[in-house]
């Protein structure tokens, strides 16, 4: 099902309908502030082994968790260093990915995480009233391995056809640049990918962030 959210009636089923997809284990397909993402619910492992597959990913790299709210982030992490505090604070939500140590106690099976994990707060209102409905969703580019991404739940769904259950379709996405990574599990903050939101900004807030390794 493809339901239009640009229009007040269509938006309000069609988030009531995502809801209920994600957390019955199924596939949505939702704008985000980048390009349209494909996304389960971060805890259901058959719902991510079914979003690899849609995708005909077969080396099952981690997708990245967007969440609904800065506070779900402290949830997530062990120990939340200062520096991903002051960034999630300064740039969320928004095209800022934050990789970081996730707790060892969460009951989830993204793949081989290697005890680490890429989380965003996207600034999409219809993504975030999806999160803030289920938690925590994995959620990467819905487009199948080789293929353009999708600007749009119509192109995504020419793709992905009845692997996903529920299509939230917003209007061709504006701002394709990727969001910028940031690894914070080290001693020093470092970029791992430039994107959306340059260097000089993310200095601003914490001044000896490292540049992405040549």
């Amino acid at each position: 099902m493809l339901y239009d959210c640009r229009t007040i009636a269509d938006r309000d089923r069609g988030v009531a309908a995502a809801v209920e997809a994600v957390k019955s284990g199924e596939l949505v397909v939702m704008p985000t502030d980048t390009v349209y993402g494909i996304g389960a619910d971060a805890f259901t492992p058959h719902a991510i082994t079914a979003l690899h597959h849609a995708r005909d990913v077969t080396n099952q790299v981690p997708p990245p968790v967007l969440v609904g709210s800065r506070h779900t982030l402290d949830g997530l992490v062990y120990s939340l260093p200062r520096a991903a505090r002051e960034l999630a604070d300064a740039f969320w939500p928004g095209a800022l990915t934050l990789y970081v140590e996730h707790s060892p106690s969460l009951q989830w099976n993204l793949g081989e995480t290697g005890g680490q994990v890429a989380v965003r707060m996207p600034l999409h209102p219809v993504a975030l009233e999806v999160l803030r409905e289920v938690g925590p969703m994995a959620v990467t580019t819905a487009n199948k391995v080789g293929r353009p991404a999708p600007a749009t739940a119509d192109e995504a769904r020419d793709q992905l056809e009845y692997a996903v259950r529920i299509y939230l379709e917003a209007g061709p996405a504006v701002d394709h640049a990727p969001s910028t990574i940031v690894d914070v599990t080290g001693e020093v903050p470092r970029v791992l990918r430039a994107g959306a939101i340059p260097l000089e900004k993310l200095r601003d807030v914490v001044p000896d962030l490292l540049a992405p390794e040549a």
